[in-house]
């Protein structure tokens, strides 16, 4: 419950503030009631799923929907999804960074016009590049590849990326680099003794912010891929749905699997997640 505090004549008066309260009560449950509906009817037979009560926990519980999932190429969505993932997310940030870096310390106009035109991809969104995006990656006949997915994730990761980063460096005393300086290191010593390790928080975030946007891409994998053996986790799951229409609990245990690396990842970084948003946004 929400309280405020007031101290008055020595003493300390607590005024709960019961709207709040309870709003924070009514989110939260907006927010873990439909978790727990999906994990508790993952563990039930597709017999009893529509004869039991649906936020009841089921009174036999089985692991059946999780083999049939894992049974159905389940194990080859997820490598082509981590394949994707890394393959896609870590060029973007090394890019993003050497970019940012560039921005930060240059002073040539054409640094300037760069760093304008970069922020410009954070208001074109996905939606509407599509269909060039499809003619370019037909093109270059890369379509119905993991490369088709690789090369576009890289792109729209580097402007939000590169916004993040440059808000980090700007932090770092300029002093520190005129040192290395006069110690005679070169402009690329400088980027990865100096810069790289002073902005490894950010760098952190913005590998795990990026990773789940790769991760939890759907339109993209849709567009430029049909091969069954191509599908990435959150298709599979699209699939699934088509493909055990009635087996519900079926479903809902293919999107648990697919949520675990998801929460795992979101358990390590979750303060520098927050953290460095903040600060890249805040300045």
């Amino acid at each position: 419950m929400t309280t405020i505090t007031s101290r008055g004549r020595g003493r300390g008066r607590h005024h709960v503030n019961l709207p709040a309260g309870i709003a924070g009560w009514v989110w939260l449950a907006v927010i873990v009631l439909p978790l727990y509906w999906i994990l508790i009817t993952s563990f039930k037979p597709q017999a009893s799923y529509f004869t039991s009560n649906p936020l009841i926990p089921p009174t036999q519980p089985t692991f059946d929907n999780y083999r049939l999932v894992i049974e159905n190429d389940f194990d080859r969505y997820f490598v082509n999804s981590v394949i994707v993932t890394v393959c896609a997310v870590i060029p973007a940030v090394l890019l993003s960074f050497m970019a940012a870096f560039a921005i930060v310390r240059g002073n040539s106009r054409f640094l300037r016009f760069s760093s304008r035109f970069l922020l410009l991809g954070l208001a074109i969104p996905l939606q509407a590049t599509i269909i060039p995006l499809y003619l370019i990656i037909i093109r270059l006949h890369l379509y119905d590849t993991l490369l088709a997915l690789i090369l576009p994730s890289i792109a729209f990761s580097i402007p939000l990326s590169v916004l993040v980063l440059a808000n980090f460096l700007r932090d770092v005393p300029n002093e520190l680099f005129e040192s290395m300086r006069l110690d005679g290191t070169s402009e690329w010593g400088t980027v990865w003794r100096l810069a790289f390790p002073l902005t490894r928080p950010a760098i952190a975030t913005v590998l795990i912010y990026q990773g789940l946007v790769v991760w939890n891409g759907f339109l993209l994998p849709l567009v430029l891929t049909q091969s069954p053996n191509l599908r990435l986790l959150p298709l599979a799951i699209w699939s699934f749905q088509g493909q055990y229409s009635v087996n519900i609990p079926a479903v809902l245990a293919a999107v648990c699997l697919t949520t675990l690396p998801i929460l795992v990842l979101y358990v390590i970084g979750r303060r520098q997640l927050v953290s460095g948003l903040s600060a890249g946004f805040g300045k």
